[in-house]
């Protein structure tokens, strides 16, 4: 018998009440089976149609999710190994579900669907009765039937229950093969690559992406990845997996002859249709898979529709693609709310960033329409490939990009709407001349900008013009543009600035509403004019709004004045310019704790330091942590602990660790030539050269760096804002780099420096790259955007072609010889340590929200009482 109180349930989301079969009710009944990315787009855009004026009636909605959470974002999937959570990840607004009553069943799958009766029955045992029934079950990872596939050590990659269970196994392996060139098997082999293991890549085809880009982009991308130390086996299949006696992989067999030793495999070989629903209930599929769906993504069965991954839709074509899909979702919205939709095909463009390598194909990339031209540009030394394809009329047809997709915004929307090429085509893939060429002004009105939600520039431009949209985030609230995989957010902010101009209105450049000067003017005034308050830019440069300055504008003009070198950060009015972090000199926590990070140059401590470390731990009751960085984070510290904390770390020889401030963080290092047996330059000393020399330098973002001493790279210096590399005859420096949500590998600025001229030629980059960048913005994006890119920089700084050599040096000169611990100078100033209480009117009460609880013979931070439990007088709370 199948209970109807829901009680027996494995999780339930959103509306509490029954939909099963004896559900009473008589609104019509809407079941969706699948909440992945196409699924949660179906929710969306079904509750923004119409319904009233289509006369559609109002339905009940219950969605059926195999998986045990809701939708989450599979494009960014790989960002869960760099520390993304799921709940970052994850789809579903806040709400939404209770917002529109739909009962969400997580890890309760549907297994059987009786058309005649219109029911479905779920893996519990439930049966629910539908009136219309969407199918969005999506694909399932196709593992070849090969010998031993099945062996402990193997794995997919589909979903964040996958990822856990690789990063398990890689806990304990040394070698990993991933079976598979394409997208999904290039970020598996990043992902190996990024937890330490030798990584190789087996794809049968000769090429890598082998769909996506043509042989001249699949061999630049090629050499890009044999560079990053992943060995790539093309034109060969996967033979076998060996196994030991316990039945764990211990390598493979090609087809081409070749044995590989692993311990871990992962299998990223494609995907198929989930469409075994659809065959046992009678519905047709086609012959290599994929439920049979019309234009309007209705089954033969006029009561059920397929979106997504597990729908052959009308044009024969099965789309792994998330933007395909979300049209379909769209398409099926509309018919199932009165309306009329239709799915006829997608664009299949693709642009991404693979183990650091920017590649996107775009329109017909391998040339296959009668009469097509070939225009090429290929740059194998900086591992730069363009291809574009043009047909008889002249028209831009398609395109590969491998190493450089900087035009992809624009090129993608030309091809598909068979516009006219702003520019010959040979300047389209020349470096540095899309900007110049064309802008997004030359895009016809129909062009699609965002293929995710198939936004086109004619839309955009009217939420400028007739919705009242001034802001790129008001222009993708009114229409979704950019909130996909964000490629085109670079094309949308021009098109919203063209577009205001146009209309008359100012596009304001500046700051913010006090400033109208960017960041880089300001510095450049505050250090020409010798200014040294806020008050008084404010008062000489300040816009008309007048006022006392904002969130933006106070810690921007605070870190100039601590990089110019004017005075302590809590002194005078440069503390109220402060944010919370620099306010207390340590990062809040999610509980309104603080974590205390000491220094520890280049990650060397001796044995005393270590003990005071703990006992300081110990004493306070502190969570610590080895970091990234090669430090230790002491978290759970409450305002009033701090000075007492601080006091015996300074008397103990520590320093500030700048966690809390937009600064140099840390310079990892290897152990280098001391140690190691590969090492050939001294790796630690120089670490701790540059993070001394460096320490406390305050920047528009935080700073990283590392030295690695050999090209085996294990201090991973590539990543960082700044990293060095030893050789056998000197140092390599690399800039640019950082992990991250949008990971970009170092460019490489100079190579076999010497000391003094590899430390002269950081100190340049780093104060021009303080001059020069935006607010917030990391070295990576400002390198990207610097005119002239790399050779524009290594002018700057080693040829001197702007002639202010002399003036980056004085800087940083001033910096190292005027630099003191913030926290030694506060411990000192009695004045400074009357701000470290957590409310102001009662000094020694400590904050009663801050509660913990253990975990792991450690603290973590736990639930907040509630405001009934806190007890006391009124308080003020400070910092919050």
């Amino acid at each position: 018998m199948t209970r109807t109180d829901g009680k027996d349930h494995p999780d339930r989301i959103g509306d509490t009440h029954s939909t099963d079969s004896t559900d009473s009710t008589d609104r019509e009944h809407l079941v969706l089976i699948g909440h992945g990315m196409v699924g949660q787009r179906f929710l969306e855009a079904l509750f923004e149609q119409p319904d009233a004026g289509a006369g559609a009636p109002v339905r009940r909605v219950t969605v059926l999710a195999e998986e045990p959470r809701p939708a989450y974002d599979r494009v960014r999937l790989t960002s869960w190994f760099s520390g993304t959570s799921a709940e970052e990840l994850s789809l579903c607004p806040p709400g939404f579900l209770a917002e529109h009553g739909i009962d969400l069943r997580l890890g309760d799958p549907a297994v059987a669907i009786d058309r005649d009766a219109r029911t479905v029955t779920t893996a519990s045992g439930h049966q629910l009765r539908y009136d219309a029934l969407v199918l969005a079950t999506g694909s399932y990872p196709f593992v070849p039937p090969v010998p031993g596939h099945d062996a402990e050590g193997c794995h997919v990659y589909r979903t964040i229950e996958d990822l856990e269970a690789i990063r398990a196994g890689a806990a304990g392996a040394r070698v990993g093969a991933v079976v598979g060139g394409g997208l999904l098997g290039l970020e598996a082999a990043g992902a190996l690559r990024a937890m330490g293991l030798e990584t190789h890549v087996v794809e049968f085809a000769p090429r890598l992406m082998a769909i996506q880009v043509d042989e001249g982009g699949g061999e630049a991308l090629r050499r890009k990845i044999d560079d990053l130390g992943v060995l790539v086996h093309t034109g060969a299949g996967t033979r076998a997996v060996t196994t030991d006696e316990d039945g764990r992989v211990r390598g493979m067999a090609l087809s081409d002859g070749t044995e590989l030793a692993a311990d871990l495999v992962v299998f990223s070989a494609g995907v198929r249709p989930r469409d075994q629903l659809a065959r046992d209930c009678g519905l047709p599929v086609g012959e290599r898979g994929g439920i049979v769906v019309d234009a309007r993504c209705r089954t033969a069965d006029p009561a059920v529709w397929a979106i997504g991954e597990c729908a052959l839709a009308a044009d024969g074509r099965v789309y792994g693609l998330v933007a395909p899909g979300y049209a379909m979702a769209g398409a099926a919205a509309r018919e199932l709310t009165g309306g009329t939709g239709s799915f006829t095909g997608a664009d299949t463009s693709t642009k991404l960033k693979l183990l650091g390598v920017d590649v996107a194909s775009f329109g017909d990339a391998h040339g296959t329409t009668e009469g097509a031209l070939e225009v090429l540009y290929a740059n194998s030394r900086a591992g730069v490939y363009k291809k574009l394809v043009i047909g008889a009329d002249g028209a831009l047809l398609g395109g590969v990009l491998v190493g450089d997709t900087d035009s992809y915004a624009l090129l993608r929307p030309l091809a598909l709407s068979g516009s006219p090429l702003p520019a010959p085509p040979e300047q389209l893939v020349l470096p540095a001349s899309i900007g110049a060429a064309a802008g997004p002004i030359a895009l016809p009105d129909e062009a699609v900008v965002c293929s995710c939600h198939h936004v086109s520039r004619g839309e955009i431009r009217a939420a400028v013009r007739e919705r009242g949209s001034t802001s790129v985030p008001e222009v993708k609230k009114c229409t979704k543009a950019g909130t996909g995989c964000g490629s085109c957010v670079k094309l949308l902010g021009g098109i919203v600035a063209e577009e205001l101009a146009a209309s008359g209105v100012e596009v304001a450049k500046g700051l913010c509403e006090h400033f109208t000067q960017t960041r880089a003017e300001l510095y450049e005034i505050v250090r020409v004019k010798g200014i040294g308050s806020f008050a008084r830019l404010l008062d000489e440069h300040g816009g008309r709004l007048g006022g006392e300055g904002c969130d933006i504008c106070k810690p921007v003009v605070a870190s100039i004045l601590a990089s110019l070198g004017n005075g302590h950060i809590l002194d005078g009015e440069q503390a109220a310019l402060q944010d919370t972090n620099d306010h207390f000199l340590a990062n809040i926590q999610r509980n309104g704790s603080y974590s205390v990070v000491p220094r520890v140059p280049g990650g060397e401590i001796t044995p005393e330091g270590l003990i005071v470390i703990g006992e300081i731990a110990r004493d306070f009751g502190l969570y610590t942590k080895i970091t990234g960085g090669q430090r230790i984070d002491l978290f759970g510290a409450t305002v009033d602990q701090l000075p007492p904390i601080w006091r015996r770390l300074v008397d103990a020889g520590f320093e500030s660790g700048h966690a809390y401030g937009k600064a140099l963080r840390t310079v990892k290092s290897c152990v280098g030539e001391s140690w190691c047996r590969y090492g050939v330059q001294d790796s630690v000393g120089l670490a701790i050269e540059l993070e001394l020399r460096y320490r406390g330098l305050r920047s528009p973002h935080k700073l990283k760096s590392a030295v690695s001493g050999c090209a085996r790279e294990c201090a991973e210096a590539q990543s960082k804002d700044f990293g060095v590399i030893a050789t056998s005859a000197g140092w390599n420096l690399y800039v640019g780099g950082n992990g991250g949500m949008t990971p970009r590998h170092a460019d490489l600025l100079a190579a076999d420096l010497d000391r003094a001229t590899l430390i002269r030629t950081i100190d340049r980059f780093l104060m021009f790259y303080i001059r020069t960048a935006d607010r917030l913005e990391r070295t990576a994006s400002w390198l990207e955007r610097l005119e002239g890119g790399m050779d524009h920089l290594r002018a700057v700084v080693l040829d001197d072609s702007l002639a202010i050599c002399a003036d980056l040096d004085e800087l940083m000169a001033r910096h190292v010889e005027t630099y003191e611990d913030e926290w030694a100078a506060t411990l000192a100033d009695p004045e400074r340590l009357r701000r470290f209480v957590s409310f102001t009117n009662a000094p020694g009460v400590p904050d009663p929200t801050i509660r913990f609880v253990a975990e792991r013979d450690q603290i973590r931070p736990g639930p907040a009482p509630t405001p009934a439990l806190i007890a006391g007088p009124d308080l003020e709370v400070r910092g919050r």
